[in-house]
């Protein structure tokens, strides 16, 4: 017997307003300017849980699965693409009548297991799926081009071919599924409202080409970009798998393949890391952004998104925007990027946090269930809109909405004198000291959190250390600490405020948000980064909450770029990604900022020979005040 998801908001949660951001002073009882006594290390957080309430049983396998391969999918240009179509089958047959469709579009080659974005745990409970490798991939003919217009529309006549009567095993009622470029091309295709979409369930989707993920701050992503690219080329090279039945045709598909890897990926690359166009926002970026377009989806969406995640950043922003116009829920786990795709494509990777109920899958069959089936489900309604993982407590609070209504901003100015291994001091009071010189250390950055989650959570395998401990790599900068004496909760994106000089064009500031434990180690909270000659702010696009800047917005195109003025303090606003996570009596909150933050990030040519050998100085006197702006929950 199927039992019902159940969950009851608690008081507190059920009054949150659905109003925005409000201003709320920083609880002075949480922060102290005497040092915390001295305390053993704590041991680890055990796993994190969802609530017991949460883990409902799944509606049991009722089918097997059998496949029909490279079926040929005509798009309106004439080029025929190829998809796998999955049924529900007993005894090696599949079973006659109409099933609600679930559609997937990969570049990763739909012949290849673990990365094909497949679930038969869907099609085994009722639901026909269309794997397609999108244009240009695996054994689709013509040459990929990352989410092209051509690729998006293709994403609008997958789905109307799938849910067409002409389909013999299609109802009509289309549902998207998919991780990472699976889970952002599900918001590119509902942007175009196909016929027959009714739900999409993107799972750590992309929101901002250039600010997420290739252009971080002004740098160029090292860590993830080649390798992803990488990635791409290498499985659209292996032979398709009709290459028996058809050989030309999968030596015309290949042909396209490998000479695209030139024309493509290999150009972007070299564009920019030498400078060129590829290295600033544009049409190129904006075109394959999902935040240009998710204003026009009209479907329920369910977002899933990781707090270490290549897109940490455009998670929440899609959800929020989602939310504005259609049923959505948000959530928003500790996990690395493979971390959080690998459950929902039914695959654990190593380090992933405990999820005894429900699991992703589970989620997403409830979901389809709902909008495909038309199956009602009061407990899925009363799902609370947004579970947040919070680090450092290893629970699951819920929320109506992203930042909680509880969050206010409040700005803690930097004091004191820093130098490489002797902290400053934030305070709540007045600015002063300084200025402090963090020394020019392109390749700082190397023993953090950030290595691990800018490989996509690749280098966490090694087990290091320096996922969880940045201690070391804090003596490379400048930090800045306050002791905290009472439970402090952060939710929600943070910022700096900084008055910077250097004597060079140009450098770059990494600024991250720590926990140090007691016993000296430093957990990574959250980062940002931002190159100094592209400074420029535009305040119309950037978020303000309670007088503060709490998310700039730089245009980080060409024409905004200008040299630093020699020697002058000038302010730079950092964007630093989203944070969910308290600090414990005892603890201290740290600010860290250092000149790099390679692997993840190296800069173009011209940036790098601008920025060689000059430290940054970070001025913080009353003159030129520096802050960092912290969303507090009340």
């Amino acid at each position: 017997m199927r039992r019902s998801l159940r969950w009851t908001a608690p008081p507190a949660v059920a009054a949150l307003s659905l109003a925005g951001l409000t201003g709320t002073a920083l609880p002075a009882q949480a922060l102290s300017t005497q040092a915390p006594p001295a305390q053993a290390l704590p041991s680890q957080v055990p796993p994190a849980t969802f609530p017991s309430a949460l883990a409902a049983g799944a509606r049991p396998a009722t089918y097997d699965v059998v496949v029909e391969r490279d079926v040929r999918v005509k798009m309106s240009d004439g080029v025929r693409l190829l998809a796998d179509v999955y049924r529900p089958a007993r005894g090696g047959k599949a079973v006659p009548g109409r099933f609600p469709v679930i559609v997937s579009q990969t570049p990763y080659n739909k012949a290849v297991p673990g990365a094909n974005m497949t679930s038969a745990y869907l099609v085994e409970r009722g639901y026909v799926q269309v794997v397609m490798d999108v244009r240009g991939t695996g054994g689709s003919p013509g040459k990929w081009q990352a989410m092209n217009p051509r690729e998006q529309r293709d994403g609008k006549e997958i789905v109307e071919w799938a849910s067409s009567a002409r389909r013999p095993w299609s109802n009509g009622k289309v549902g998207l599924y998919g991780a990472s470029y699976g889970g952002l091309n599900q918001i590119l295709t509902a942007a175009q409202r196909p016929k027959g979409l009714r739900a999409i369930f993107p799972v750590v989707p992309m929101g901002d080409a250039y600010r997420d993920v290739v252009g971080s701050g002004g740098q160029i992503d090292l860590g993830f970009m080649p390798l992803w690219l990488g990635a791409v080329a290498g499985l659209s090279v292996l032979p398709p798998t009709y290459t028996g039945s058809d050989p030309t045709g999968a030596l015309r598909a290949l042909q396209d393949h490998v000479g695209n890897i030139g024309e493509f990926q290999l150009t972007m690359l070299f564009s920019a890391l030498s400078g060129g166009d590829r290295a600033f926002d544009g049409p190129f970026y904006r075109t394959r952004s999902p935040l240009t377009v998710v204003d026009k989806v009209n479907v329920p969406a369910f977002v899933v998104g990781g707090q270490f995640d290549i897109f940490q950043r455009g998670e929440p922003m899609l959800y929020q925007r989602l939310a504005r116009r259609v049923p959505a829920k948000f959530l928003y786990g500790p996990w690395t990027h493979l971390q959080a795709a690998g459950p929902a494509l039914g695959r654990t990777m190593p380090g992933t946090i405990s999820q005894p109920g429900p699991q992703l899958p589970e989620l997403m069959l409830r979901w389809y269930d709902r909008y495909l089936r038309d199956v009602a489900d009061p407990a899925l309604e009363a799902l609370p809109p947004v579970r947040y993982y919070e680090n450092g407590s290893g629970t699951w609070p819920a929320a109506a909405q992203w930042p909680p209504a509880r969050t206010g901003y409040q700005a803690l100015r930097l004091a004191g004198n820093a130098a490489p291994g002797r902290p400053g001091r934030l305070t709540t009071g007045a600015a002063s000291g300084g200025p402090d010189l963090a020394p020019w250390t392109p390749l700082s950055g190397l023993c953090t959190r950030s290595t691990s989650q800018w490989t996509a959570g690749l280098a966490g395998l090694f087990g290091t250390g320096c996922e969880t401990d940045n201690s070391e790599n804090d003596r490379l900068g400048l930090v800045y600490d306050i002791p905290v004496r009472k439970a402090l909760r952060l939710a929600g994106p943070v910022s700096a405020h900084l008055n910077v000089s250097t004597a060079a064009k140009d450098g770059q500031l990494t600024v991250r948000l720590e926990d140090v434990a007691p016993g000296g180690r430093a957990t990574q909270l959250t980062a940002g980064w931002q190159v100094l000659s592209l400074r420029k702010l535009d305040k119309k696009r950037s978020v303000t909450r309670n007088g503060l800047i709490v998310q700039p917005w730089h245009p980080y195109t060409k024409a905004s770029a200008r040299p630093m003025p020699k020697n002058r303090p000038v302010p730079v606003d950092v964007e630093i990604f989203p944070v969910a996570g308290v600090i414990k009596p005892g603890h201290t909150l740290r600010v860290s900022i250092q000149t790099g933050d390679f692997p993840h990030l190296v800069a173009p040519v011209p940036q790098l020979i601008d920025s060689v050998g000059a430290g940054i100085k970070v001025w913080h006197d009353a003159r030129h005040p520096s802050w960092i702006a912290l969303p507090v929950q009340r």
